[in-house]
């Protein structure tokens, strides 16, 4: 009797595989190099970031049409009502850009430990996904070092550059499409290894010299992230955790209670004194957590203090002037002049023009404290970018000022949204947290006027006594990476403005 044909036996748990010095691999992505074998939180997340809050609805709503599709009639019709409604009418640029900037940190958080260590140790890695390859290609480049994405293929509007929400022949990349596609990519050549998590992966790991299963676990453990080939320190979006269903719908119908909430936050403590805001925070249900001694407000006629401070979100200047119970003045980059007139404290715009803006700061210095925020934008991650070195210069009374925030729920910063709506999205947590901790005044001998230390110097040692205290990592990354990267734009208002448009 023949044996029966490869496709048809049972391949071992990839927890046998013993090594043997494979050069190449093909893994399936969700359920074998991810744990989680849903996609619907990366669609969810295309949905919402590159489209609406309403799309992203409708797409929840679909899911029970999407299951019963996806289990009764066929794996490709439940995939294809999920790229549809993702995908439909959005601009193919803003779903590359989502897929840069946003999916990378979920994806990388949901990496299995078993199968990374065999995907990594090959050369040529080819992941084969039912996902479109427009999502998962940013994320496989970048992260998992991969040679190739051989997945789904978006139909696109030549005229409008739009999805239509169809896909190109030969249609969704499952099944024995999978094990075509690998076929025309390795040609003559078997790929050592072939690794999946379904039936259906079968088809494609039969042509492999070896197919392993990565089988559902509730024990499996995700890689750490700093482990896989590049750290993520720039990320966007607005939503903390990944939009599973459950997750999803507990947002949604949070969504009206957290506005009001947030709305009543933001106009209840405006009018009050900072004095009076430290208390109503948690009242409200903010947890404001102060630590250190600042140095009181400046005498008349001295100099005040330069608060110089790492940059969580735009309330970071608001919040330490809370803490210090007193009004604080600060600068900013980038922020419309709505924000800047709405703001508790007084905001004074820079202009990049780095004498005019010396001038401003040293004007507002002579008249009292001044709150600084010196990488010049937001960073989400455990990581502290490059600081400008124009503080030092203008002052040796310099106090750095550590700052962190929890957000359950929701992100109060964005790159590629409207920043206007930022402090709104903060408030929405149901219950955030700001924590402040003031450092002692930089001594004499490390300053620039006094001490003869450059300004770079005084800076970098700045930046790393924050880092210290707040357990960071110290970055030579700028403003202007983090905005090329998320939102294609160098970060100024007029450049923002001018992508939204196109």
């Amino acid at each position: 009797m023949s044996p029966p044909p490869k496709s048809a036996r049972n391949f071992p748990s990839i927890e046998a595989y013993a090594g043997g010095g494979h050069r190449s691999i093909a893994a399936d992505l969700d359920g074998t190099l991810l744990i989680s074998r849903s996609s619907f939180p990366y669609f969810m997340l295309v949905a919402v970031e590159a489209g609406s809050l309403l799309r992203g609805l409708f797409l929840l709503l679909s899911l029970p049409i999407v299951i019963i599709a996806y289990l009764f009639v066929s794996e490709e019709i439940g995939i294809q009502i999920l790229i549809f409604i993702s995908f439909s009418g959005l601009k193919i640029r803003d779903i590359e850009l989502v897929s840069q900037s946003v999916l990378p940190r979920f994806y990388a958080n949901d990496v299995r430990r078993e199968s990374w260590e065999v995907f990594s140790k090959c050369e040529r890695k080819v992941v084969v996904t039912a996902n479109p390859s427009l999502m998962v290609e940013p994320f496989v480049r970048d992260f998992l070092g991969g040679t190739k994405v051989l997945g789904t293929e978006i139909e696109v509007n030549p005229k409008t550059k739009k999805a239509t929400g169809f896909v190109k022949k030969p249609g969704v990349l499952v099944g024995d499409r999978k094990r075509l596609a690998l076929l025309k990519e390795f040609g003559n050549e078997s790929p050592g290894i072939g690794i999946g998590d379904r039936e259906s992966d079968h088809d494609f790991m039969s042509i492999c010299k070896e197919g392993y299963m990565v089988l559902p676990s509730k024990s499996a453990t995700p890689v750490p992230p700093n482990r896989l080939k590049a750290p993520i320190i720039f990320h966007d979006g607005r939503f903390v955790q990944p939009p599973t269903p459950l997750t999803a719908l507990i947002i949604y119908l949070w969504l009206p209670f957290g506005f009001a909430l947030s709305i009543f936050r933001v106009y209840f403590n405006l009018p009050l004194p900072e004095r009076i805001v430290r208390y109503t925070y948690p009242m409200l249900g903010i947890n404001l957590v102060i630590r250190g001694n600042p140095p009181p407000a400046p005498s008349p006629g001295s100099p005040g203090n330069l608060y110089v401070c790492n940059h969580r979100t735009a309330l970071d200047p608001i919040v330490i002037a809370i803490a210090l119970r007193r009004k604080v003045s600060c600068v900013t980059y980038s922020v419309s002049r709505l924000s800047r007139f709405l703001s508790p404290i007084p905001a004074v715009a820079l202009s990049r023009d780095r004498a005019a803006d010396a001038a401003r700061i040293s004007s507002i210095l002579q008249k009292g404290d001044l709150v600084v925020c010196p990488e010049g934008t937001t960073c989400r991650e455990p990581y502290l970018l490059r600081f400008s070195a124009l503080f030092a210069e203008l002052s040796d009374r310099i106090v750095p000022v550590a700052v962190n925030v929890k957000q359950p729920m929701f992100h109060g910063t964005t790159a590629r949204g409207v920043k206007f709506w930022d402090p709104y999205f903060y408030f929405m947590n149901p219950r955030p947290t700001y924590e402040i901790t003031f450092l002692d005044r930089l001594p004499e001998e490390m300053t620039v006027k006094a001490g003869g230390k450059s300004a770079i110097e005084v800076a970098n040692h700045v930046q790393k006594v924050l880092a210290g205290v707040l357990g960071f990592e110290c970055t030579e990354l700028t403003r202007k990476d983090k905005y090329m990267l998320l939102g294609g734009n160098d970060g100024k208002v007029e450049s923002m403005y001018n992508n939204a448009k196109k």
